[in-house]
């Protein structure tokens, strides 16, 4: 008798997860409450005809490494990855910016001073950078395949930034640095943020920070041409309440955070698990703002233009200040804001002569705004682009702001707006979602939890399906 799988919800942990179950040649079923397939790794028409937009994640730097999709061999069912000429740009006020370019050499040279620095910082994992990739994409609390690279990484690792930075002599390096840490949303001062800075540098050197060619949706459609080459189905306008309703699947996957498991009717749980979910924290939100421009940005320094990503915070200090006013509740006035500009390396995304800017800030979870209008934050996203590109304003044709409640009736997942199925504050960078030897076990009978709240946490690389997938198929192999 063929086993049967069900997973409720198609992003692209869970369809990770289906396709992996699938070609071992279970039968799968994946059940998406919304009407399309993707959750945050979505793109649609959202500017006008033409256009390609990012509904969630936009850049890259783990998807293109991902053992997962390598796995999948993505590649062979039409996805692209388009890499820019810098991977990141961080512009300073009255400064040259600082500058991740493909390659350690290129970006250590361009911090002059700091170049030594720099390199003595990052030699070490970007030589061991495929064995570290692997060993961090997955849970860490195993011993790792890779011991050695990985106790090179732990060496750098524990450190706050506004530690590691007291290296460098220039606000270019110290800001480089910060700005690839920010990708945590915590503050710059929070312990083990510098294992998030060199882990996104080395990703910017080996592979530069790649966008897929034609967006995000890209590597959905893949997954689910994977899925289907291999017999899997998928149901979408179907809102899992409860598990009751799914029959009697050897093999139940949950691409779902803490809250909304919790809220599942039917699912047995151990009590202890039970516990740790309701403890979960959800972090810092975000506010996103989609632009569309009449022509390029006109970014003070020309470089920047042809980064794919730009991170917009200032100096250290004040990138540490604004994540603790948004951890604490408060909108910053010069919020943390990431920029992505698909459009200047992909001419997929817009109509020839204009261009798309993606960009979002870091702001309280769940915010609002005064007298419930949230758009004040994207505001603020403006003026901080405006600070680097004067004149952006004027190239404006159109604007649409998603703020943290729109990013949640978007994608339940996103809870509060917070992009990464739980805060990487704490112990659950490293217990995600509790203290259990696998993480992807819940302790139900059957039932695996495939989300970003299971390692490696957020982003779109399909590993916690991966994991999740190969430990289901594990223990049917077992019993």
């Amino acid at each position: 008798m063929a086993t049967d799988a069900v997973v409720v919800g198609a992003g692209p942990n869970g369809l990770s997860a289906a396709c992996m179950l699938a070609r071992a040649g279970v039968r799968v079923t994946v059940l998406e409450a919304q009407g399309t397939v993707g959750g945050a790794a979505r793109s649609a028409a959202l500017l006008g005809t033409g256009t390609v937009v990012d509904l969630g994640a936009a850049c890259h730097p783990f998807g293109a490494v991902s053992p997962a999709f390598r796995a999948l061999e993505l590649e062979s069912h039409g996805l692209e990855w388009v890499r820019p000429d810098i991977a990141a740009a961080h512009p300073l006020d009255g400064e040259s910016p600082g500058l991740l370019h493909p390659g350690l050499e290129p970006t250590a040279e361009g911090l002059g001073a700091d170049g030594p620095a720099w390199r003595a910082l990052h030699r070490g994992p970007y030589a061991n950078h495929a064995e570290i990739v692997r060993d961090s994409l997955g849970p860490l609390l195993r011993m790792p395949r890779h011991p050695l690279a990985m106790l090179d990484l732990g060496l750098r690792a524990p450190w706050p930034v506004t530690w590691t930075t007291r290296l460098f002599g220039s606000e270019q390096a110290r800001g480089l640095f910060a700005g690839s840490a920010a990708h945590a949303a915590l503050p710059m001062s929070a312990p083990l943020t510098s294992a998030f800075a060199v882990m996104f540098n080395v990703l910017g050197f080996v592979n530069g920070w790649p966008v897929a060619r034609g967006g995000t949706q890209s590597i959905v459609d893949a997954l689910v041409a994977d899925l289907s080459a291999h017999g899997g189905r998928i149901e979408t306008g179907r809102c899992v309440q409860d598990v009751r309703e799914l029959g009697a699947p050897q093999i139940t996957m949950l691409d779902l955070t803490p809250r909304q498991i919790l809220r599942l009717r039917g699912l047995e749980l151990p009590r202890r698990y039970r516990r740790a979910l309701r403890t979960w924290s959800y972090g810092t939100a975000v506010h996103k703002v989609d632009l569309l421009l009449d022509g390029p940005v006109p970014w003070t320094d020309p470089r920047i233009g042809t980064a794919g990503t730009v991170h917009l915070g200032g100096t250290v200090a004040q990138i540490d200040r604004a994540e603790k006013l948004a951890a604490r509740g408060r909108l910053p006035e010069r919020p943390f804001v990431m920029v992505t500009q698909p459009s200047a390396v992909d001419p997929t995304r817009a109509p020839e002569g204009r261009h798309i800017l993606w960009a979002y800030a870091h702001v309280p979870h769940g915010y609002r705004g005064p007298d419930g209008n949230p758009r004040l934050a994207g505001d603020r996203v403006i003026e901080q682009i405006e600070r680097s590109a004067p004149g952006v304003r004027d190239r404006i044709l159109q604007r649409i702001d998603h703020s943290p409640a729109d990013l949640e009736t978007m994608d339940a997942n996103l809870v509060g707006g917070h992009i990464g199925g739980g805060s990487l504050g704490g112990l659950q960078q490293i217990l995600r979602p509790a203290a259990v030897l696998n993480p992807y076990r819940t302790g139900g009978q059957g039932v695996y939890l495939c989300s970003s709240s299971t390692p490696p946490g957020g982003g779109v690389h399909g590993m916690g399906g991966y994991h999740a997938a190969n430990t289901a198929l594990q223990d049917l192999t077992r019993f």
